[in-house]
């Protein structure tokens, strides 16, 4: 199967197919401790950040989905006229096919194009590095869209389930680690629904990367993905095995802590996250930003109206969410008091974290 039909077949599939992971993110045992007189005013709190040297208007990133094919072109203008629009930022999906196939650079170059002044976060995958890429593909990435950073995606779970998938991952912490030290721009290292590790963030950090977008388990899970794609072709080995391992995985609320307690760098929440709440208790459990990929794909299908009120609304809900915990601006939501409950707490105590009334900030 080539890449482009893949590539449509991954959107078609996780539009039109049940492709949610069965365990939640989390974040539904993480509770902020509501203030009755947050003794600030609404109209006071400040959502803007910077990160990676730009200013955002609000710490949410439309996170990688797609590029490669005419549909992509159009769904990626979109994205990005919102984006550069309400002074968000935006990854774009993996840029394999663009740097292997020239002619379709544009569907990815549209990004910078409608959005000059917006935080633009190029794609490159492991699997690729274990080929033989290096600096001179990442820099092909970078230059192609005007990055102001580089994703590395990390998906092990995804090509052990596809039809054809690339799984050498040996050496791959050291191939990322030259990476860094040459390329110019920050690097962060982005999972695709499984989530980070406290062990994987620590060796990574030690090798260079500036950040992570953790994509834990909790939303699309791109097991189920692949296990629609093989029962279509007739693939009865994948269809079983994207089956078995549809719910592999760290959830998001447990990865976010563990990565954070691991790391100095800036880390980006995503995978489930669906609202403005999940989105503050993100940024109260230690996020610099949160990311969201699919419901802005079905909104952004819609048009870029349908797109641009759904960002705002949660951006609004956020925002009322940090007034209700007396939080003015990200710095003081970051040291709200937050209580996990259920099996979130279950999952950090048996990893050696403080999952008390308090926060998980630390082992």
């Amino acid at each position: 199967m080539s890449i482009g039909k893949r590539k449509q077949r991954h959107i078609r599939v996780s539009l039109e197919e049940n492709v949610d992971s069965d365990i939640p993110t989390g974040f539904g045992d993480v509770s902020l401790v509501h203030r009755a007189v947050p003794e600030i005013d609404l109209r006071d709190v400040d959502t803007s950040t910077e990160l990676f040297g730009k200013k955002l208007s609000a710490p949410l990133i439309i996170s990688a989905i797609t590029g490669g094919t005419e549909e992509a072109e159009r769904i990626n203008r979109t994205l990005a006229t919102v984006a550069g629009r309400l002074g968000v930022g935006i990854g774009v999906g993996s840029q394999r096919i663009a740097i292997q196939q020239p002619e379709v650079e544009r569907t990815f170059r549209v990004v910078r194009d409608a959005a000059p002044d917006a935080l633009v976060i190029g794609n490159i995958g492991c699997p690729q590095l274990s080929l033989g890429w290096g600096a001179n593909e990442a820099r092909k990435a970078v230059d192609m869209v005007e990055a102001d950073a580089l994703a590395i995606h990390m998906n092990p779970l995804q090509e052990a389930v596809q039809i054809g998938g690339d799984t050498n991952y040996r050496g791959i912490v050291k191939r990322i680690e030259k990476l860094t030290a040459s390329l110019g721009v920050p690097v962060l290292m982005k999972e695709t629904g499984a989530g980070i590790s406290h062990e994987d963030a620590s060796r990574l950090e030690e090798a260079g990367v500036a950040g992570f977008e953790i994509s834990g388990l909790g939303g699309t899970s791109w097991a189920a993905v692949e296990h629609h794609i093989a029962r279509e072709v007739g693939d009865g080995r994948q269809e079983y095995l994207g089956k078995a391992l549809w719910n592999w995985g760290i959830p998001t609320a447990c990865s976010l802590v563990e990565v954070r307690a691991a790391s100095k760098g800036k880390v980006i929440a995503s995978g489930g996250i669906r609202n403005g709440l999940d989105a503050a208790k993100a940024l109260a459990l230690g996020a610099d930003a949160v990311g969201i990929a699919k419901p802005f794909l079905e909104k952004a299908l819609k048009g870029e109206e349908a797109l641009e009120k759904h960002i705002e609304a949660i951006v609004a809900e956020a925002k009322i969410c940090m007034f209700l915990v007396g939080a003015r601006n990200l710095t003081e939501m970051a040291e709200v008091p937050v209580v996990v409950t259920g099996w979130t707490s279950e999952w950090l105590r048996a990893r050696g974290f403080d999952a008390g009334a308090y926060g998980t900030r630390g082992r």
